[in-house]
């Protein structure tokens, strides 16, 4: 179903939408490489200080819709052209740890940006074991993986339609909350603002966070622009 708000149209795409899966791989990865929009530079802070170049990216962001996109959570924002220009893609998958790299070759950096999310995912699995008594399963939380706007106007407005799309998805189907690691200033004060999502925190009253100034790859990241990947979350139920 697509719906149409403002300037654009929105709707979740499955599996068969292979044009519309393709554009929103393209969409998330220029998001994440870097794109001049309206003469302001977006760009995800680690990619940023990392050698990954749009190709590989390119192919890692189709490889995990291909995969997890039949799930429904993946949410795009087409324009008067069917360009695709924001995407929200998520997953109900229980949180994995690999433990070991395992991207080679031109895309080796990328085991660095592994590293760091496994670090705040590992955490968060082991608090939410000691909260919980029980393992997280499968189906249990959404977790929010990669979020790209590359639409001029009302970029705000994007987001806030496709995350209400999502969420609203996840209360229907029961899910106990939504997930996702901000990896900078920006995206996180937006979750905040439009979806209500906040910092984590532990049982010790900490934020799960992994700090880029104790990262050697990534310590020349500037504060202002992101001080560390956070756990975020909201419940649901």
């Amino acid at each position: 179903m697509q719906t149409t708000i403002g300037l654009y149209n929105y709707q979740i795409i499955t599996n068969e939408q292979v044009d519309l899966k393709k554009k929103a791989a393209a969409c998330l990865a220029l998001s994440f490489i870097g794109v001049d929009v309206s003469g302001k530079w977006v760009q995800e802070p680690m990619v940023g200080r990392l050698n990954i170049n749009y190709e590989d990216f390119y192919q890692f962001t189709l490889d995990y819709l291909d995969s997890t996109i039949e799930q429904g959570f993946c949410a795009i924002a087409t324009d008067d052209q069917n360009q695709v220009v924001g995407v929200l893609a998520g997953d109900t998958n229980k949180l994995e740890i690999i433990g070991e790299d395992i991207f080679e070759g031109d895309f080796a950096d990328m085991n660095v940006i592994l590293r760091v999310l496994e670090d705040v995912d590992e955490r968060f699995i082991e608090d939410y074991r000691n909260r919980n008594g029980k393992d997280i399963e499968d189906g249990e939380l959404l977790h929010l993986f990669m979020l790209g706007v590359i639409a001029e106007h009302e970029r705000h407005s994007i987001i806030q339609q496709l995350g209400d799309m999502l969420i609203q998805k996840a209360i229907l189907q029961g899910l106990k909350a939504v997930l996702g690691e901000a990896t900078n200033l920006k995206s996180m004060r937006v979750m905040e603002k439009y979806h209500q999502m906040e910092k984590y925190k532990d049982l010790n009253g900490q934020y799960i966070v992994h700090s880029y100034q104790d990262n050697n790859k990534l310590k020349e990241i500037p504060a202002d622009i992101a001080d560390g990947t956070y756990m975020i979350i909201r419940e649901l139920s």
